[in-house]
């Protein structure tokens, strides 16, 4: 039998493919590596080999596309930095800062400017006033009286927020300032209106812009039981509408102003503007008597206008425990932008005293003689306001 020839695996079958031929195969030249280029001879001009892009995954005109931009747009260079200019650190976080950089005599500046826009070119002495009151409030090296009265709260805030309020909004006029004595007890006597007691506040800041003196107010219990109203009423010079305590006052020498028609001078509807209520019993003339101070009244126009009261919810008044929730043209339609007072005109005459240290003291117990003193000065104040009414030229201004 003759020999059989072997046909190497990978050869498939063909003749010629692992025979022992001393010519490789292209499989084994495919396998083999590349030799390195030759070296151009020195001189000779060489053409620049054009790299074969590197075969990816992406579809051939996706590779087409990307090799055609590169080709086209050539990278940019990255921008050198002059050859003189230092080094730049790295920024921090106070750096980024809206503030920073700005050096301390700019800030000093900035604060000079600022107090002498607020309290003018003698800021200095203002601000040094300023500092020794706090320093005071927050030492407690400071005083009240019985009643709770700090007129340094008084008159640096309290009057101070006020102020412009009367000034600005409501252009208080004050008429017969000059019946107001500048020293000893005196009893302010007043209409009360507005659905709102601005009344009286507005009266304290004319009294004492005016006078000098404050007004010491004698208010409801509702007042004192309402949480911080009634402790920076305290503070105002306000106390209970009680006889003891304005006698009391009133011997002291200090300036009296009470309300007596209450809150229903100042629920009252609309319609019934500039008609006063009944003065109670006349307790308040009972403390002039016996403290033989004067009583001076005082006709309010203007606050009539601030706060119109067109209805009531009686039923969530009784629920609240207060004497009334007003319903006015805006209120509660328009929310807490309801409870904005309109700006009416304001207009406050003081009228002439009337004495009371010529009559006896144990008058004040002669329920007939009550009667006519506070019946005259409800009267005075009636008629008084019927002329203001009449003067004006118009509700706001």
């Amino acid at each position: 039998m003759a020999d059989a020839e072997i046909i190497p695996i990978g050869t498939r079958g063909r003749p010629g493919r692992g025979t022992g031929s001393p010519k490789p195969s292209s499989a084994a030249r495919s396998l083999a590596a590349k030799p390195a280029p030759k070296a151009a001879s020195k001189g000779a001009a060489t053409k620049p080999r054009r790299a074969t892009p590197r075969r990816t995954s992406k579809p051939a005109a996706v590779d087409a596309i990307e090799q055609v931009t590169t080709e086209a747009v050539p990278p940019a260079a990255p921008p050198s930095a002059p050859p003189s200019a230092p080094p730049r650190p790295a920024a921090t976080t106070a750096d980024r800062g809206p503030l920073a950089g700005i050096a301390p005599d700019v800030w000093l500046s900035m604060l000079q400017g600022a107090a002498r826009e607020v309290w003018g070119e003698q800021w200095e002495p203002q601000l040094a006033q300023l500092l020794a009151v706090l320093r005071r409030r927050l030492t407690g090296d400071y005083e009240v009286d019985e009643f709770g009265f700090d007129p340094e709260v008084t008159e640096k805030l309290t009057l101070a927020l006020l102020r412009p309020i009367a000034e600005k909004w409501f252009r208080v006029e004050v008429r017969g300032i000059e019946n107001i004595p500048a020293e000893g007890g005196a009893l302010i006597v007043s209409n009360h209106s507005g659905t709102v007691p601005l009344d009286a506040l507005m009266t304290t800041v004319a009294v004492h812009d005016n006078t000098g003196r404050f007004l010491r107010l004698l208010g409801a219990d509702l007042v004192f039981r309402m949480p911080f109203i009634g402790e920076m009423a305290r503070r105002g010079g306000a106390t209970l509408a009680c006889n003891e305590d304005a006698e009391r006052m009133l011997r002291r020498g200090d300036l009296v102003g009470v309300w007596p028609e209450g809150f229903k001078g100042i629920g009252k509807p609309f319609s019934q503007r500039y008609k006063l209520q009944r003065f109670g019993r006349g307790g308040f003339v009972g403390a002039a008597l016996r403290t033989g101070v004067p009583i001076i009244p005082l006709s309010v126009v203007g606050a009539e206008e601030t706060y119109p009261l067109v209805g009531n919810i009686p039923s969530l008044a009784r629920l609240l425990g207060v004497p009334y929730i007003p319903v006015t043209p805006f209120f509660p339609w328009l929310g807490p932008l309801g409870l904005v007072p309109l700006p009416s005109k304001w207009l406050l005459e003081f009228g002439e005293p009337i004495r009371t240290d010529e009559i006896d003291a144990g008058a004040a117990d002669d329920p007939m003689l009550v009667f006519h003193l506070t019946d005259q000065v409800r009267e005075t104040i009636q008629q008084t306001l019927y002329n203001l009414l009449m003067k004006r030229e118009s509700v706001w201004r």
